[in-house]
Order: C-alpha cells, then sequence, then structure tokens
C-alpha cells in the first residue's frame, strides 16, 4: 500500500478510532461511582448531622434527598449491605418525616419520599410510609395543581407520586402528578415554563420572556432543565407502560435530549448558561450530569436512538471522570445551590460547593443507568 492510499485508510477509519477511544469501561464505571459515594459516606457518617452553610439545617433537606436517590439507584445495581444500611439509618433517624411535617405542599421536603419507598420496597413495614402517605394522599384531595412553580420541583415530586400510584395500585396518583406536571409546563408564568420552540425549560415565571441573558437568547439554566430530563427518565422507569400520559412524558424527553445535542461543550460538559455561554457559561458537573442520566436512560429503553446518542452520552461521562472526579472521590465543577447561572459563580476542579450531596447524587443517577447500557 502507498503513502496516499495509507493516509486515505486512516482518514476513513479515523471516525471509528474516535469512537473506539470513548468507549465506557462498564467495570470502571461501577468503581467511579463507589469512589465518589465513599468519599462523601467517610465525609459524613453521622446520617443526622445537621449541614450547615449560611444557616444550619437537617439532613433530610431536599439536597441530601437527592443524594439517597443516587445511593439508591447505586444500590440497585450493586446491592450493599452498606448502602442500605446508611440509607436505612437516614430515615430511622428522621422517623420517615419532612421537614415541616406532614400538611407540607412543597416537594423539596418530601423529595425524601422517593428513598423511603424504595427501602419500604425493599422490606414492608407501614411505618416507613406513614408521613409519605398521608403528604401525597393531602396533596392528592385538595383541588391544587400549581405547587411546581419552579422546574427543580418536578424532580423532587413527580417520582413520588409515581412510586405510590405503582406501589397502591391507584391510577389517581399519576392523574395529579399529570395535571400538576402539565400546570408547571404549560401554565406558569405566562405560558407555562417550557417553551416548545427551543425544546427547554425556563426555571420559574422571573426567566421567561421577555427576560433574556445578554445574548439576547432566553435563560436556560444547566441544573434546571437537568432536573426535568431527570425527573422525566426516573419516572418513566417506575410507571407501567400503559400507564396514562406516559406518551406525554416520552415525548417531552426526546425534545428535550434534541435540544441539548447541539449545545454540549466540545469537552463534553453543558455550559451553566446553555444559551448564553459567554454570561456565566462554563463546564458544569450536576446539570451535565442529569443530561446524561436521561439521555442513557432513553437509549435503554429504546426511546433515543442509539447510534446517535450514545457518542453524546460517551463524552459526558468522559468529561465527568477525568475532568470533574479526583483520586480521592470529590467532584469538582458542581455549582453550588441556587436557580440561575450566576449563583456560586466562579466553577472550579477545586473549588467545594455549599452542599456536595446533590451533585454526588446526581452522579450516581448518570453512572447507574450507564452501567445499564450494553
Amino acid at each position: 500500500m502507498n503513502y496516499k492510499n495509507l493516509l486515505l485508510c486512516l482518514f476513513l477509519l479515523a471516525p471509528f478510532f474516535k469512537v473506539s477511544a470513548q468507549e465506557i469501561n462498564l467495570d470502571s464505571v461501577l468503581k467511579q461511582m463507589q469512589l465518589a459515594n465513599t468519599y462523601f459516606m467517610e465525609k459524613w457518617p453521622d446520617v443526622g448531622k445537621t449541614i450547615i452553610t449560611n444557616k444550619e439545617r437537617p439532613s433530610h433537606i431536599w439536597t441530601r434527598g437527592v443524594y439517597y436517590e443516587g445511593l439508591m439507584a447505586l444500590h440497585e445495581i450493586y446491592p450493599s449491605e452498606t448502602f442500605y444500611n446508611y440509607a436505612y439509618d437516614w430515615a430511622e433517624f428522621h422517623k420517615w418525616g419532612f421537614r415541616n411535617g406532614s400538611a407540607n405542599r412543597n416537594a423539596d421536603d418530601y423529595c425524601a419520599a422517593q428513598t423511603y419507598i424504595d427501602l419500604y420496597n425493599l422490606e414492608p413495614d407501614p411505618k416507613k410510609l406513614k408521613n409519605t402517605k398521608a403528604t401525597m394522599n393531602m396533596l392528592l384531595n385538595t383541588p391544587q395543581v400549581d405547587d411546581w412553580s419552579w422546574v427543580d420541583a418536578i424532580q423532587m415530586g413527580m417520582p413520588v407520586f409515581a412510586k405510590l400510584g405503582v406501589l397502591e395500585k391507584d391510577d389517581r396518583y399519576f392523574e395529579k402528578m399529570y395535571a400538576m406536571y402539565m400546570f408547571t409546563r404549560n401554565s406558569h408564568g405566562e405560558n407555562g415554563l417550557y417553551n416548545p420552540k427551543d425544546g427547554l425549560w425556563w426555571r420559574d415565571a422571573d426567566f421567561d420572556q421577555p427576560y433574556s441573558e445578554p445574548n439576547g437568547e432566553d435563560a436556560y439554566w444547566s441544573r434546571g432543565n437537568g432536573w426535568v430530563i431527570g425527573a422525566l427518565a426516573k419516572v418513566l422507569s417506575i410507571i407501567p407502560e400503559d400507564a396514562p400520559h406516559r406518551k406525554q412524558y416520552v415525548d417531552d424527553l426526546i425534545a428535550m435530549a434534541e435540544a441539548l445535542i447541539p449545545i454540549q461543550r466540545e469537552d463534553g460538559f453543558w455550559n451553566v448558561s446553555l444559551h448564553d455561554p459567554k454570561h456565566f457559561g462554563g463546564k458544569e458537573t450536576s446539570g451535565t450530569a442529569l443530561f446524561i442520566y436521561g439521555m442513557a436512560y432513553g437509549v435503554n429503553n429504546g426511546i433515543l436512538n442509539k447510534e446517535k446518542y450514545v457518542p453524546i452520552i460517551e463524552k459526558g461521562w468522559h468529561a465527568l471522570i477525568n475532568e470533574a472526579l479526583h483520586s480521592n472521590g470529590f467532584l469538582g465543577y458542581v455549582q453550588s445551590t441556587g436557580k440561575e447561572p450566576k449563583d456560586g459563580q466562579p466553577l472550579s476542579y477545586d473549588k467545594i460547593p455549599d452542599f456536595e450531596d446533590y451533585g454526588l447524587g446526581c452522579f450516581l443517577l448518570a453512572g447507574s443507568e450507564i452501567y445499564r447500557m450494553q
């Protein structure tokens, strides 16, 4: 073979070499998840220890609830008494309840119920769901559907309805979940928090049009959109194939995934500000992890095209493990709590966010779904 033909062959084969280099080793995924989780569990051996940032908070607030979602996802693919006991002891410490009691419409508070239900399913005991059922039945039997006025609440609240609907074999939970979701989607703010033109969500009514980023684009916050696609994936993984309104969630997941492809960064992350990378843009771990979690679920369940999305997922996962995950398990580039791109800035590899738990939860959700990929 002459030199020119050799170059031509290498040129034609280059894309295949690139894909091969990005392939994910599933054993490594599990080790990376365990590394990150061990770091956190060793840093927080006392599951009841309060969280102190700008003020003191109990350890069953939403940030910790999201972590335990991820831990239970890890436990599902790699069952461990250590993981189970860590979650069980946390639930026991808080008496299987919520920060502000059962008469509580705030999805951030009842996010913990996702883990309570998972623990109940592993070992049923009525005490585990006493507070959860009281809260959810109050929501089910009151007419309000406008509780989820910020997109984070979709992730915190929807899966609880889905899990109880399955557990109780009661479609009323699915119907209420749909009514609340669609009100947030179509009615909060001027015309809802979802923009079908762009396939993305405004964080709350403060950010819908005419609010815009400095470049004139709509303000789409990475983690806010991550909460939604993550919730859609989680709910679809819970509800039956014939559950009412399933197609709506599938269609919305597809639309979001399509919208995210062209705005993925070259390094595999997504910017904090999705449509204005020059205004508090930059790589961010929690949003990126939620995006690849949603996409990986879609691929694994035949909702998203494998050939199209696997390279996107691989690129995102490699960004997380190569650029965010430290050798000791700490995760860098996690944006602190807030509601828009400017909050918690600047981000960096070494900066510790105000809460380390929810970023890890997102990472574990992503890893657990990637681990299921063939």
